[in-house]
């Protein structure tokens, strides 16, 4: 079953990568958004899917990605170097700062990994002489003609992608994957039985990090200009478990699925319902709450008819 799950995963980014024959810049661009989100998802699935953790941390990771990756272009590096020195890095960061905020359970570490966002961001708006501070950072483009570039980050994209989903393969079925199920399910008796729990949800922060700093390098050389408020948008360390959970978070194929119907109902909100673009999205989350506690890829239409979610949540409250 893995293994049929991963084929489909293959076969989709096969999918994604076949859009530029149709030689349209838009149906290009959403592809290498949908191939972009979908690695995000899964890199947050390491840490909030298998070992259960609400980590709001994405937006932190990508733009620490996008700001070395650019700074290390800027100084001369070239773009494979510049892309390695930001997984490099980003992998550092998260490493050490998980040792101090996994210590936390919960809301708790909800609310630390968003402050960890806003703490990148003025970090990165307060040395202007290095970063540009608030007025951003132009990011050396890449001397192709405009097709040719569409389709060396779509490709750059999906290789992420299917890279993320082969480690989400091999994790799964590894003694780690096991690990973060167990902690998932109950921490405490996990580190009864001998499981290190702390060591077990770092490598997965880790994890969870490195492949948004590549996302974020890749994408800073691909818009060519950068800013703090881009970079570190809150917002993208919301939508990214949305679309995990959508899904179906903690499974193979839950993040690429719920990435594809976000991006498309994303792209339909913003061209055909401006002004109501947040409202959608937010009616998304609620649904998600209520109806679909354990995402598409585990839905039981019996469970939605009867409202079963929401009546354990009321019960709850």
């Amino acid at each position: 079953m893995k293994f049929r799950s991963l084929a489909i995963l293959i076969l989709w980014a096969l999918a994604l990568l076949s859009v530029s024959l149709l030689q349209n810049n838009y149906a290009m661009r959403t592809a290498t958004m949908i191939a972009m989100f979908s690695t995000l998802a899964y890199s947050w699935n390491f840490i909030g899917g298998l070992a259960g953790y609400p980590s709001f941390s994405t937006a932190a990771f990508f733009g620490l990605g996008c700001y070395v990756g650019a700074l290390g272009q800027v100084h001369g590096l070239s773009i494979p170097s510049a892309w390695f020195l930001a997984v490099i890095v980003v992998g550092a960061f998260s490493a050490a700062i998980g040792g101090i905020l996994l210590r936390l359970r919960g809301h708790y570490f909800a609310v630390g990994s968003i402050a960890i966002v806003e703490l990148c961001r003025l970090l990165i708006t307060s040395i202007p002489g290095l970063t540009g501070g608030g007025s951003g950072l132009n990011v050396p483009l890449v001397r192709w003609s405009p097709d040719a570039v569409g389709l060396l980050f779509l490709v750059v994209m999906v290789t992420l992608f299917i890279m993320v989903g082969l480690v989400t393969q091999v994790v799964q079925r590894s003694r780690l994957g096991f690990g973060l199920r167990c902690i998932n399910q109950n921490e405490d008796a996990a580190e009864m039985v001998g499981i290190n729990t702390t060591a077990y949800k770092i490598v997965a922060y880790v994890l969870s990090a490195i492949f948004c700093g590549a996302v974020g390098a890749a994408y800073a050389s691909w818009t060519g200009y950068i800013d703090p408020n881009e970079a570190f948008n809150s917002l993208m360390s919301i939508k990214v478990p949305v679309m995990a959970l959508l899904g179906g978070a903690g499974t193979l194929l839950g993040p690429a699925v719920g990435s594809v119907i976000f991006i498309l109902l994303e792209e339909v909100a913003w061209s055909n319902f401006l002004e109501w673009n947040h409202a959608i999205v937010g009616l998304v989350v609620v649904v998600l709450v209520f109806c679909l506690p354990n995402g598409l890829l585990r839905l039981n239409f019996s469970n939605i008819l009867t409202l079963k979610p929401a009546r354990r949540i009321w019960e709850r409250v």
